[in-house]
């Protein structure tokens, strides 16, 4: 892949350009992380990766939306062309969490607290739509114009749809973890000790 950060647009200056690099570096691995996973390549840990993932790509909107606006230098957007079909990486997805998939979410926390269905595949697979838009951008050279997709739409949509996913990857997490059975844990756990203590191990 060339590196367009920086040079590719003029009056595009340093700290945008290293800006635009550090979000497009997290924004690519973010979107091969959720392929991998939709493609079952990491059934046994999906939970952790998908929530290392997503909360990864929130800090960085959370980085976009610190900072002032974005303005592209163009007053109309280029069209990037088609948009990338990602119907099969909500599949994949949606497969792999199966029945843990569907969650309840609160539509607008500060002005309507209304109690609306969500889903984990659904929201990583719109928070990739709409970082793989500014990425053509991203790839094409046109630095300012990724960055300010990916700050708008940080705004507007994929980051709510991020912290919801977090929030939810997380709650699943901690109820793998903290609600296993007492007693199978504590066998692992011996387990565990007894290969560490075995010299044939070492």
């Amino acid at each position: 892949m060339t590196d367009p950060s920086g040079a590719a647009e003029t009056g595009t200056d340093t700290a945008v350009a290293e800006l635009a690099s550090d979000t497009g570096l997290e924004v690519q691995r973010y979107l091969a992380t959720i392929r991998e996973v939709a493609a079952g390549q990491s059934a046994d840990t999906a939970l952790p990766v998908l929530l290392l993932a997503a909360s990864q790509m929130q800090l960085a909107g959370a980085r976009l939306g610190a900072m002032v606006d974005v303005v592209p230098q163009e007053r109309f957007e280029p069209d990037p062309g088609p948009d990338t079909d990602l119907e099969a990486v909500r599949t994949g997805l949606r497969q792999m969490l199966g029945g843990v998939d569907d969650y309840v979410d609160v539509e607008d926390p500060v002005l309507s607290g209304e109690v609306v269905p969500g889903s984990l595949a659904d929201d990583l697979t719109a928070v990739a739509a709409d970082l793989d838009y500014g990425w053509s951008h991203f790839t094409d050279g046109r630095i300012l114009e990724a960055l300010w997709w990916w700050q708008f739409s940080y705004l507007s949509a994929w980051g709510e749809r991020c912290a919801a996913a977090v929030r939810v990857l997380h709650s699943l997490l901690s109820h793998v973890r903290l609600d296993a059975d007492e007693e199978m844990v504590m066998e692992a756990e011996m387990a565990a000790l007894h290969a560490e203590s075995d010299p044939l191990n070492s």
